[in-house]
């Protein structure tokens, strides 16, 4: 009977670790080797499996510091699921479902609040939970231009009362012809006046722009005010293709992103401002850590920057972006740093996806650097000899009696074939990696991922991570 006991944790063990590893890496969109749909089949399979076994857990994890795709997966399937909260955890999950709601970026809680609809889950808690989350938001008229049918749905879903305008400007827009809300008003002048345009939110202008056949580089240079940071970097490509120059204040980019602006740029405009990029993302780097403090000592890096790296039409180059990105906070956290790529390049910032992958090389060099930690960075492709990494950390393995080298596989990549992660070898964890400035939390999750614990361990550290993510949201 114990061991029955020992071993059902043991298994329950794993199926946490294999989930939350999943939801650091897996955002439901195309991979280099995989497609989107089955990227969310297999996710939500995942999902439904350790909600239906392990539902405390599954909303804890919402504290983990998983990626934005799966807490609004997580927070969907528990409102939808209402019945099956025990009692004596209704109030923390509903504490949590609240807490991940509003610190999630608006287009997020707002389709999740639009999927409620969708999947008709119009419980009480669901309600209250919308109706809260209307309350908080700053600016709820500029939620309404910018998300307005997610903004309708959830109201008219949750049977809300509105004050103000704002009923009118959602259900009865057509039948006002005039708003005292500057922003309700600029809305409806843009329905005929093309200046109108220009003072709405760029993902509303667009769709005016498009009615009023306004030429696209016009548009794109007299909007750029009104664009955020994230709408210049997504649409600076298709601005260079109509020579119009977005001004993209790349300086105050978060590390991840910034690393992928810079790689999204040719050779020779990289090489033409080295100095300005290599100092943004050292800064960067360096901000980074004062969010999140991490101290390591003796550092080495394996590196994958092999073609399969340069990602899919959905997510161009991210895994590659998250390795550059990484490479500059390692060597921010270490007291000393080497750096091993699969394909050496003349200088990081310089890096571009290229060749099979050969990790063997590389993992080889840096097992003979001296270092205290080894963080490889790969999507677990390793085909250049096949399989050649996973040898060397077998032979390792039985040199290396006294593990005085700690061996940590991080992976950008959520794998559809194994539901999971690809690992390199059973002697190392593998824990999954969605931005480079998750290191410090995922290296703190790595010790779960190597099997080493346990499952109460677990559950403490899960609970952990509920008290701190819910107090820093009520402060």
């Amino acid at each position: 009977m114990l061991y029955l006991e020992s071993r059902a944790q043991q298994v329950a063990q794993e199926d946490l670790v294999m989930f939350i590893n999943t939801c650091f890496s897996c955002s439901g969109q195309r991979e280099f080797y995989d497609d989107a749909e089955g990227q969310k089949v297999s996710i939500n399979f995942l999902h439904d499996y350790i909600l239906g076994n392990y539902r405390l857990l599954y909303a804890r994890t919402l504290a983990a510091g998983i990626n934005h795709f799966n807490q609004a997966q997580i927070i969907v399937k528990l409102l939808a699921t209402g019945r099956d909260t025990l009692p004596h955890y209704r109030t923390e999950e509903s504490v949590l479902i609240t807490s991940a709601l509003n610190q999630l970026p608006p287009q997020r809680g707002w389709g999740i609040l639009q999927e409620l609809q969708r999947l008709r889950v119009n419980n009480r808690r669901a309600r209250a939970i919308a109706r809260d989350y209307i309350a908080m938001r700053r600016d709820i008229n500029f939620d309404a231009i910018k998300y307005r049918t997610k903004v309708k749905a959830a109201i008219s879903h949750a049977h809300l009362k509105l004050s103000g305008e704002l009923p009118k400007f959602l259900f009865n827009f057509h039948e006002q012809k005039a708003f005292s809300t500057k922003l309700f008003e600029q809305f409806r002048k843009a329905h005929y006046s093309t200046e109108a345009v220009y003072e709405l939110p760029f993902t509303i202008a667009e769709g005016f722009a498009a009615k009023h056949n306004i030429k696209r580089e016009v548009f794109l240079k007299r909007i750029q005010p009104k664009m955020t940071a994230a709408e210049k970097l997504r649409y600076q490509g298709a601005a260079s293709r109509s020579e119009v120059d977005i001004n993209v204040n790349w300086e105050c980019l978060p590390l991840t992103k910034l690393a992928l602006y810079i790689l999204s740029l040719p050779l020779e405009a990289r090489t033409k401002d080295f100095d300005k990029f290599n100092q943004a993302m050292e800064a960067a780097a360096s901000h980074a850590l004062k969010k999140a403090p991490m101290q390591l000592g003796r550092v080495a890096a394996v590196l994958d920057c092999s073609y399969s790296s340069s990602g899919s039409s959905e997510k161009r180059r991210r895994p590659l972006g998250v390795v550059l990105a990484a490479h500059y906070l390692l060597r921010a956290a270490s007291q000393s740093y080497r750096a091993f790529w699969t394909v050496t390049p003349k200088h990081p910032l310089l890096v571009y996806p290229y060749g099979q992958t050969d990790l063997a090389t590389p993992l080889l060099a840096a097992l003979g650097s001296g270092a205290e930690t080894i963080i490889i960075i790969s999507d677990g492709c390793d085909n250049d000899p096949p399989n050649g990494a996973a040898e060397v950390l077998r032979v390792y393995q039985k040199l290396d009696r006294c593990h005085k080298t700690s061996i940590i596989h991080c992976n950008p990549v959520f794998s559809t074939e194994d539901y999971s992660l690809r690992t390199l070898s059973p002697y190392i964890p593998t824990v999954g990696l969605r931005d480079a400035e998750d290191m410090p939390t995922m290296l703190g999750f790595a010790k779960f991922a190597q099997g080493s614990t346990t499952l109460s361990d677990l559950e403490a550290y899960l609970a952990q991570r509920t008290q701190e993510f819910t107090s820093n949201t009520h402060n």
